[in-house]
């Protein structure tokens, strides 16, 4: 008995451990890329200044948090599909997921400002959304229809029903969300948009809890400029690791070294 109880503590110790030896593993992904180019700007690519921004919001994490491992689902100008990108973060089984990616509008509208989006069901009536702009990146991978089960970007019916997957982590994915939002708009000096919910695929087949970032319109030439600027760039990663920094230390109690603000 003495033996077996001996065994059952050595194990839980051990479990323990390892359990606190586990880094917290963040998942960064830079939106399109390769022979998808996202929104186009006058002069710029959407798919260029998500990596920017991607990239430098990974070097303050890489720079000032030891105990977290920071997973891309691309450094380079590669072309990775929706589902791929998803899978990535899943196999790792990561503890969060933010997906990085500029905004746009048809037209002549002029708009201006940041927001950030969770996972949730689309209205019907609503006008062309960015979840349906960003969603069509599936039409030039092949076998679309096969790995999103029918589901067709361009049809307002696939979006009414679009079963919510990511139910059990929306509170988190909201925290996330707000927070980022928070930090963001004011060490970048952003116009606050708010934090939105729409049907993005990207964040429909993540298993932990995640966003989306807009990082700003660059169909809006004054959005374009600062989008490109690269203090901007870099103001907008350290937002980012701002509010991922105040997320982590929020989810660990408060142990943790860091500063948000480093």
């Amino acid at each position: 008995m003495k033996a077996l109880l001996l065994l059952a503590f050595l194990s839980a110790a051990v479990a323990a451990m390892a359990a606190g030896s586990k880094k917290f593993t963040l998942v960064i992904d830079a939106g399109h890329g390769g022979k998808d180019s996202g929104a186009l700007g006058k002069y710029s690519k959407e798919k260029t200044i998500n990596l920017n921004v991607a990239l430098a919001f990974g070097r303050y994490v890489e720079q000032n948090c030891p105990d977290v491992k920071v997973i891309y689902t691309r450094k380079t100008d590669v072309f990775i599909p929706l589902h791929e990108r998803a899978d990535i973060a899943n196999r790792n089984k990561a503890d969060i997921f933010i997906s990085i990616h500029t905004n746009a509008i048809a037209g002549r509208q002029q708009l201006t400002g940041l927001e950030t989006y969770t996972m949730g069901m689309r209205r019907s009536d609503e006008k062309l959304s960015a979840a349906m702009r960003e969603n069509e990146v599936v039409l030039i991978e092949d076998n679309f229809q096969q790995h999103y089960a029918g589901f067709d970007p361009r049809s307002p019916e696939s979006y009414i029903i679009f079963d919510m997957i990511n139910e059990a982590n929306m509170v988190e994915s909201v925290n996330l969300a707000k927070k980022i939002q928070k930090n963001v708009c004011r060490t970048a000096s952003r116009p606050d948009k708010g934090v939105k919910q729409d049907a993005f695929l990207v964040l429909r087949e993540t298993s932990m809890p995640a966003c989306l970032i807009e990082l700003g319109y660059i169909t809006t030439a004054s959005e374009e400029t600062y989008l490109n600027n690269k203090k901007n760039v870099d103001a907008l990663g350290r937002g980012i690791y701002q509010a991922f920094v105040e997320y982590k230390n929020s989810k660990s109690a408060g142990n943790t070294n860091t500063s948000p603000g480093k």
